[in-house]
């Protein structure tokens, strides 16, 4: 019995160590830079591609979003079942943001297109809906979808500081870090930051712990002594 929950663990911590490097991958490659500019109305019609493939990579995000509290509900359930729940919710909700996120890049791009087409004459009006798109999805990325994975990161590094089934410098560290993140994405939204160095900065230590983490499940697992805790 012991053996059969030992190798479901390692199972778990390598799963979710993989999940987080695609969630960090994705991440990265979901960037895209001509939505940013100030002439991105332009420059999105003439980098379609570019647009499609970030979109195509935010898509991809929903997997790892939602499936590291998933992949890590049965053990964690074991020890906290609440906060465990609570982090498989915010990860779903994470995942219909990430959704919604596409699909407002994806309006941005026919706008872009519609906005060749139409030419400077109708500028204004396609400015104006850009820009409260542009904002929309910045709102739903670096608010919504960053609070709720946050959130769901929370919960279960929580559980991890209870059982000790990580290095206990492992879940302080996501715990601060989620802290930073959750301020980060806070300041954000009532635009006392904008998308500069002061966000990326406190946003730094969660993806850091998130690499440093994943490296940690895949190589090294759960702590044995925690997950002996099973069986009682």
């Amino acid at each position: 019995m012991l053996m059969k929950i030992t190798n479901s663990g390692r199972r778990s911590a390598v799963m979710t160590g993989v999940l987080l490097l695609a969630g960090l991958v994705t991440g990265v490659f979901s960037v895209v830079p001509v939505i940013d500019g100030t002439d991105y109305l332009v420059k999105a019609s003439t980098n379609e591609n570019q647009v499609l493939a970030g979109a195509f990579f935010q898509l991809l995000m929903v997997v790892p979003y939602v499936g590291i509290p998933i992949v890590m509900y049965p053990i964690l359930s074991k020890h906290n079942k609440r906060l465990a729940l609570g982090s498989a919710a915010f990860g779903i909700i994470a995942g219909v943001f990430i959704i919604i996120g596409v699909i407002i890049l994806l309006l941005l791009l026919t706008l872009s297109l519609e906005f060749a087409k139409a030419g400077p004459p109708n500028g204004s009006n396609f400015q104006i809906l850009g820009e409260l798109l542009r904002v929309g999805r910045d709102l739903v990325n670096h608010v919504a979808t960053t609070l709720a994975f946050v959130l769901a990161m929370l919960l279960f590094t929580c559980i991890f500081y209870q059982t000790k089934l990580v290095p206990r410098w492992l879940s302080v560290s996501g715990l601060i870090g989620s802290t930073l993140s959750i301020l980060a994405s806070l300041l954000f939204m009532i635009r006392f930051i904008g998308l500069d160095a002061t966000y990326m900065m406190l946003n730094m230590p969660i993806a850091f712990q998130q690499l440093v983490l994943a490296i940690w499940l895949i190589f090294k697992g759960f702590n044995d002594r925690a997950e002996k805790d099973f069986v009682s």
